[in-house]
């Protein structure tokens, strides 16, 4: 199977420039490995800590564990022996030179704690997701920024958009976790089971005191189940029969997971009260359509949360792209007291772009109501408005307002 061009490999390569370290975080099954293997096979020494042998090796006597390899090295799946990282620090400080220590992790939650307290200022920290978009359709060399994104928008080559051999209802049914995405051969329905029980098993059950998992994967069908819609955990709680506290505690492990993402609401006083509850999103609509019982894209696409699951993808693809080029989201959503609302509000550099999220192929300038409404809020800071829709074609709807296809998100 081919190995995909991962946009985040640029960045990677600039940071191994000055850093010590780069660590590298994300979801099981999302490339980690693959890409520092793509890039440092031949380069780097390659240990892996998931090997039990190696495991113990490296719990029992951490200082001869790293003499034994030479530098550069590779280390992955760091959240196995976390306690490896103080003595990492310890090296790095007696030596500087960059790119010598190459680290991947899982589990965030237990990665990120060690890695703050042992690497803070010696490390460069990315974060990989699943495919984006762009990668999915073999682009993933060719993606721009954000900032390079919403300024091609603003040139006369907005109106162009990629073309791709995947149809969005393939992509929808099968998402964007490399292995289910790039070959059709594995069983969608057998490999997004598989995937959760591991995740229950393995990371879940490591990352916090859950006794009754299956409770827990109730706890996470009800998100699913909420996915591309303001989040009222006093709610989510109450369905699953646990407490406030829990429910609380149980998103911040999905979330420092990268199993979902919280946009907040833009927090900036335009005069009008808001809502201040966050949407709640999947970070993969394959492992979302399946805990939501979906088995074909037939099912999906004329489901009733088919809305919400194309919302999902496009939230999370502009997350992936801030994310593949080391840069912090800029993202938020926009929703007064008194219903006024826009479903992607981009801040960048003192400018803000706004975005409505439509599932509908067919598209008029009514759907653009709230765009028009807002951005008479918003009065200079403003830039520019779009639908992203599921059309096959960008077209303008009137001199102030474009509908972007998602195949835009290729480009």
């Amino acid at each position: 199977m081919k190995i995909k061009t991962r946009s985040i490999e640029k960045t990677i390569l600039k940071a191994i420039k000055t850093f010590p370290a780069v660590v590298l975080t994300g979801p099981r099954q999302s490339g980690k490995t693959t890409v520092f293997k793509k890039l440092f096979s031949r380069t780097h020494t390659f240990v892996s800590l998931e090997d039990p042998d190696v495991r113990i090796r490296a719990k029992n006597d951490p200082r001869a564990f790293l003499k034994q390899y030479s530098l550069p090295i590779v280390i992955d799946e760091i959240q196995y022996v976390p306690e490896l990282l103080s003595y990492i620090k310890s090296q790095i400080d007696q030596n500087r030179k960059p790119g010598q220590w190459l680290i991947t992790g899982s589990q965030n939650f237990v990665l990120m704690h060690n890695v703050t307290e042992s690497l803070a200022g010696r490390a460069a920290i990315l974060s990989l997701l699943p495919f984006s978009l762009a990668e999915r359709a073999d682009r993933g060399d060719s993606a721009k920024s954000i900032s390079e994104w919403l300024n091609d928008r603003g040139t006369n080559s907005r109106l162009k958009h990629g073309k791709s051999s995947h149809s969005l209802e393939e992509i929808m049914l099968r998402g964007f976790y490399p292995e289910i995405a790039s070959n059709k051969q594995v069983d969608r329905q057998l490999w997004c089971g598989s995937y959760i029980t591991t995740y229950l098993e393995r990371d879940v059950r490591n990352l916090s005191n859950i006794g009754d998992l299956s409770q827990f994967e109730r706890f996470l069908i009800a998100c699913a189940i909420r996915t591309g819609q303001i989040l009222n955990i006093s709610e989510l709680a109450r369905d699953i029969g646990i407490s406030v506290p829990t429910a609380k505690r149980w998103l911040s492990i999905l979330t420092t997971g990268y199993q979902i993402y919280l946009l907040y609401p833009y927090y900036k006083n335009i005069g009008k009260r808001f809502v201040k509850s966050p949407k709640i999103y999947f970070n993969d609509i394959a492992l979302c359509s399946y805990l939501l019982g979906y088995r074909d894209s037939k099912t999906i696409m004329n489901g009733p949360g088919y809305g919400h699951l194309f919302e999902t993808m496009v939230v999370s693809d502009f997350l992936k792209r801030y994310l593949n080029f080391g840069e912090k989201p800029s993202m938020y959503y926009f929703r007064s007291k008194d219903g006024l609302e826009v479903d992607l509000v981009i801040e960048e550099n003192g400018k803000i772009y706004l975005f409505e999220i439509k599932s509908a192929k067919t598209i008029t300038l009514k759907h653009s109501s709230s765009l028009l409404k807002l951005k008479k809020q918003f009065k200079n800071e403003f830039e520019f408005g779009a639908l992203i829709t599921g059309s096959d074609d960008n077209f303008a709807l009137n001199e102030n307002m474009l509908n972007f296809s998602w195949k835009s998100l290729l480009s």
